[in-house]
């Protein structure tokens, strides 16, 4: 496919992209707007704006007005303060918009032009969201309001782009990468495809320990969170909104829960903690989700750690019987060893992300700091799956591991494979037919 047109199609992911997340916000404030807040129209735009910016990562000082101040009873305390913790729903979609226009234009054969077209169409509406919908409320900085979006959108955009280029061929440098992974001895050329196999198998793991760790304190704690909206005194239209808003962070509850499980835990504010260790909590707003934080701890509840390790030992269980799949009874400690520090590093790096994004602030005073510490996150995820996968992938087998199902070993398979092909034809062609370890690559023109 030709340069221009991937460009234009690349583009017109980035559109709509921004566009439906734009939409996804205006929808349900438009109607609001309309049946049930008696409020000045040319407001609109710049809550939409806000909250769309705010949900790929800009962060917004907030400078609540003086009549607000009054009307509520809000100490002058609280009348500035930083907002960042984002609503991690918006960034979720673009990152699945954009990992779909990076894997077709890898596909057509011009990656580099979709990446780079998409990322620079994103960041100019970004830019465009931020001009038009600025406001004495809030304000962000303009070189922040078109980088973060433009980051939230480029990496996915990358690493889809990247991943099927590699698989798929793209007649370029990724080719030439991949060429010279092929040349290297048979021990080496699969820890590519291993490591992104256990990596894949971890962070799989640990988004359905979240979401499983999310669904149980909602069990748990359904009732106290129903209080909570009675509590609250809204109307119908207020309830839905602020179900709607609690929904936009239900992937930072998940890091959340995550992190807990995992052990190092998160705060909700200045001086607090909550890990599986113990609890320790001051007064906390009055927002229904709030409700499924737990209350208390217990030394027992540290056994939640084996959870992580245990996903940890899935990945390694795969790796290693795709490797013996591969090398046969010869399998070297190095490589092995080499397979599981990358993928031990690289889930502890995502995890690292993952509560950076999921941390931030949410209002005054000691809700300055709200969500889990990357450090303490990273190092807990790092030897959790250091200690899983390198039980499973370092441990020495029995020779009855090695035994097919006529009995024989894979050492005496390979003896008379050799002696029927001395020159490795055979056995290199048998290794390509192992599923997703020897694709055919194409080399599309550009």
């Amino acid at each position: 496919m030709h340069r221009i047109v991937i460009a234009l199609l690349a583009a017109l992911d980035a559109f709509l992209a921004a566009a439906v997340g734009v939409a996804v916000i205006a929808a349900p404030l438009a109607l609001f707007w309309a049946t049930g807040f008696a409020g000045d129209w040319a407001a609109l735009w710049p809550t939409t704006g806000a909250i769309w910016q705010l949900g790929h990562l800009v962060p917004f000082d907030v400078h609540v007005p003086q009549a607000l101040l009054t009307l509520t009873g809000i100490s002058e305390d609280a009348a500035h303060f930083t907002l960042s913790l984002a609503p991690l729903a918006f960034a979720a979609g673009v990152a699945v918009f954009s990992a779909r226009s990076g894997t077709r234009a890898a596909r057509n054969g011009g990656w580099v032009t979709g990446v780079v077209s998409g990322t620079l169409v994103f960041a100019a509406l970004a830019a465009l969201v931020h001009l038009t919908s600025r406001s004495t409320v809030v304000a962000s900085e303009t070189w922040q309001a078109a980088l973060f979006p433009a980051l939230v959108y480029a990496v996915p955009l990358l690493i889809a782009a990247i991943v099927e280029a590699w698989r798929e061929g793209d007649g370029g440098i990724v080719d030439r990468l991949h060429d010279l992974v092929d040349e290297s001895p048979v021990v080496w050329n699969e820890l590519p495809a291993l490591a992104a196999r256990g990596l894949g198998i971890v962070l799989a793991s640990f988004i359905g320990l979240g979401a499983l760790g999310v669904l149980v304190t909602l069990v748990l704690h359904g009732g106290e969170m129903i209080a909570l909206y009675q509590s609250a005194q809204v109307d119908l239209w207020g309830a839905i909104l602020l179900t709607l808003a609690q929904l936009a962070y239900l992937p930072t509850l998940i890091i959340w829960a995550f992190a807990w499980i995992a052990g190092p835990g998160f705060t909700v504010g200045v001086g607090t903690a909550v890990s599986p260790a113990g609890t320790h909590l001051g007064v906390l707003p009055g927002v229904p989700v709030l409700a499924l934080v737990p209350e208390g701890g217990s030394v027992w509840l540290l056994a939640l750690v084996l959870l992580p390790i245990a996903a940890g030992a899935l990945a390694g269980w795969s790796m290693r019987s795709r490797y013996a799949d591969v090398i046969g009874r010869d399998e070297p400690f190095l490589p092995r060893l080499v397979l599981l520090l990358t993928v031990s590093g690289l889930a502890a790096g995502v995890a690292a992300a993952a509560a950076s994004l999921a941390s931030g602030s949410l209002g005054p005073g000691r809700l300055a700091e709200v969500g889990p510490h990357p450090g303490w996150v990273a190092l807990a995820v790092g030897i959790e799956v250091l200690i899983g996968a390198g039980v499973l992938l370092l441990s020495p087998r029995r020779a009855e591991d090695f035994s097919t199902g006529d009995g024989r070993r894979f050492d005496d398979d390979a003896a008379d494979e050799h002696d029927d092909d001395p020159d490795g034809v055979l056995s290199a062609l048998a290794r390509e037919r192992v599923d997703g370890l020897g694709p055919a690559r194409d080399h599309p023109e550009s």
